[in-house]
């Protein structure tokens, strides 16, 4: 069933230009995006469209460390030999004329459009480029893909499906060409793998076990089947060596292997002897089982540590790590929940025909897996959902005679899988991470501060503060661990004291350690001498606690796009870290008003105000109100506030953001927090902080202490 009629191929110059085609048509449709911005001077920065991902400017800030010496005293910030996406990034950025900025919107299209080459060369080795083509259309644009690879989408996941897609086309290749070199084309692949996209490694090690199993099963007779498991566990094997040194001695490993093996002559017994021998070292000193349920278990794990101290887990808080519903699931991969049955029903039949798709299972297991781990697994199931649910099509047409009916059929169901992935495409109207008055903000920032300073806010926002204002942080969108508790608690306290000596504190610490995590290295968490937390942010509430030498400034950066998600960053620092339970509720609404009957106004979130008795009704209960207050934000940079009091005793404030449109709806307690006092109102201690910058977008002080 493997093995095809060679005559039934188009030619080479056929091949090409159905892959051409085909990534036109993907790289078009990426193009919908900028076509729908293009004329909106708010998601422009330096003549550019921005990018519409944050962890986009963790690379991008790498890129500018190589080509502009940027970041050099952040510890955070990587090279070009760390990540492909920072190497090719600053490549092209210095070979061609094109801006930093407009090679990081553009190459996420570019570079994700390659996957349509190995879907057309997969199917190739069955002699139905056509069935590849079509795969190919659909493949490169599913709901899912597409999502992680638009335009704009500048991160890893452009290669999460595209390379192991080149890894499985080989691997196929030499179980049905048979023969020593594509296993080497596979083991290049599987070596340079991590360099491009490092967190899908647990799935390539899946997709080595399963190769040693099917060729063993299928081809325990044949030497080259041992020889080719030598070289794909040899790539596998974790060398432990620093980057970029490792890719060099593994790729010369290899190549020295496959000469070996091609020129000398050994033994059935030797290579079976030789390949289960690494077989066994690779799964042990490969750490196989625990990288993969490691991966499986750190995306079904919430709640606060087992030992130590008891901190938040900030798993449960982002979407992409919780359990969704099928209709999403489908929508993801196949853009319907019937296109996914089509595409489920398809590979079955497909691994029947062709078993050598067995090869591709830890890919679609891992898209499977989305249901309980999150959305992003899905993308990786995309491309051989996509060729499955095109072979169903082509395995139906089969049975159709007439050559223009058959094309018609395949044509009209293709473009019925299409249909709903680009109508979501048009409607996916994402806007970019920033606007043009945020980077304003932070450029001056940038203007004000020094390299070795840092900015303190939320992980959401770590990656833009490095890139536009060239300041570290604290925690980052790939570095949010326990320290979150420290900026949470600086942002809820009601101690500006406390606000300020714990940003003081942190930073020195953080330095000072070796940019160890602060919160366990101020507590001592886990240890023996571990210290009560309380104690010392009681002692950091007094303003003459003894703080470090200062060595550089620290910036508080309070965005007003924190607004919507300042109870989920109260939940990480409204903790008693001895005990993992919340210190108190936190009341905090952000909605706006839908209508307003004889001072009686209804809020879009269902919460009702009455603002002549002062009473706000949430569902069956009624609420004190203690005042009403009105913010207006002035040209000058400074915030009017109005208050009008109501219940001496009553438990909530209601605000009323009047630039904004936007009402607040907040307990007395968070009322007095750090954000709500020094972003809404615009008060602080001005012995403690220094207004720094000022707009209805962010306010951002330096830390006098």
């Amino acid at each position: 069933m493997n093995q095809t009629n060679n005559t039934a191929q188009v030619s080479t110059n056929q091949l090409l230009g159905l892959m051409l085609l085909a990534y036109l048509f993907s790289l078009a449709i990426r193009m919908i995006w900028v076509y729908q911005f293009q004329d909106n001077p708010n998601f422009y920065w330096n003549g550019q469209l921005m990018i519409n991902t944050n962890d986009g400017y963790f690379f991008a800030a790498g890129a500018q460390k190589e080509l502009f010496g940027l970041h050099m005293e952040n510890p955070r910030v990587f090279g070009m030999w760390e990540y492909g996406v920072v190497f090719f990034t600053t490549l092209i950025t210095k070979i061609t004329p094109f801006s930093l900025e407009t090679v990081i919107l553009y190459m996420p299209a570019f570079v994700s459009s390659l996957v349509v080459v190995p879907i057309i060369l997969i199917t190739r080795l069955y002699g139905k480029s056509l069935w590849g083509f079509f795969a190919a259309l659909l493949g490169s644009i599913a709901w899912s893909y597409y999502n992680r690879t638009m335009t704009g989408y500048y991160d890893t996941d452009m290669f999460s499906a595209m390379a192991p897609m080149f890894i499985l086309y080989f691997l196929m290749k030499s179980t049905i060409a048979f023969n020593l070199r594509s296993a080497l084309y596979a083991s290049v692949a599987i070596v340079l793998y991590p360099f491009f996209y490092d967190q899908g490694q647990a799935i390539v090690y899946a997709m080595g076990i399963i190769y040693a199993a099917y060729m063993v099963w299928f081809h325990r007779d044949e030497k080259t089947t041992y020889a080719s498991l030598i070289l794909v566990f040899v790539a596998l094997f974790p060398l432990g060596l620093a980057k970029p040194f490792v890719y060099v001695v593994q790729l010369a490993l290899v190549f020295l292997l496959y000469f070996v093996l091609q020129r000398k002559t050994f033994k059935e017994k030797e290579l079976m002897i030789a390949s289960a021998v690494l077989f066994l070292l690779f799964l042990v000193f490969g750490n196989v089982i625990a990288l993969i349920w490691g991966k499986v278990f750190s995306y079904i794990t919430t709640g606060t540590a087992a030992t130590g101290l008891h901190f938040y887990a900030v798993n449960q808080t982002v979407r992409e790590a919780g359990q969704i519903p099928f209709s999403v699931f489908a929508n993801r991969i196949s853009g319907s929940q019937i296109g996914v049955v089509i595409s489920l029903i398809g590979y079955l039949v497909l691994v029947f025909r062709h078993k050598a798709f067995i090869l591709a299972l830890p890919l679609v297991g891992i898209g499977v897996f989305a249901l309980f781990g999150g959305l992003r697994f899905t993308v990786y199931a995309v491309p051989i959902a996509a060729m499955s649910a095109i072979y169903l099509f082509f395995v139906i047409s089969e049975v159709l005679e007439d050559k223009r009916i058959k094309y018609f059929f395949l044509v009209f169901a293709t473009g019925m899988m299409l249909y709903p992935n680009i109508t979501h495409i048009i409607g996916y109207k994402v806007p970019t991470v920033l606007n043009k008055a945020e980077v304003q903000d932070l450029a001056k920032l940038n203007e004000l501060s020094q390299s070795k300073d840092y900015t303190l806010s939320w992980w959401d926002y770590g990656y833009p503060v490095w890139y536009y204002s060239d300041t570290s942080t604290l925690i980052d969108g790939g570095k949010h661990n326990n320290d979150n508790f420290i900026i949470s608690k600086i942002m809820q306290t009601t101690s500006p004291e406390l606000a300020a000596n714990l940003g003081r504190l942190a930073v020195e610490t953080y330095v000072d350690s070796n940019y160890s995590i602060v919160a366990d290295t101020l507590f001592k968490n886990g240890k023996k001498d571990q210290v009560d937390p309380n104690i010392l942010l009681g002692e950091l509430e007094s303003g003459s606690y003894a703080l470090p030498k200062k060595s550089r400034d620290v910036y508080l950066y309070l965005p007003s796009r924190m607004l919507n998600i300042f109870p989920t960053v109260a939940v990480f620092g409204n903790l008693d870290l001895t005990t993992g339970k919340p210190e108190r509720r936190i009341t905090f609404y952000p909605t706006s008003a839908v209508s307003n009957k004889d001072g009686v106004v209804s809020f879009a979130n269902g919460i009702v105000f009455d603002a002549k008795k002062g009473i706000v009704s949430m569902g069956s209960q009624q609420v004190a109100v203690k005042q009403f207050i009105i913010t207006e934000f002035t040209k000058n940079g400074e915030t009017n506030v109005r208050s009008e009091p109501f219940h001496a005793e009553g438990a909530l404030v209601v605000m009323y953001m009047k630039s904004y449109g936007q009402f607040v709806v907040m307990d007395r307690e968070t009322f007095k927090s750090m954000y709500v006092q020094m972003f809404l109102l615009g008060k602080y201690d001005r012995s403690l902080f220094e207004l720094v910058v000022s707009s209805p977008y962010s306010k951002i002080y330096k830390i006098k202490r």
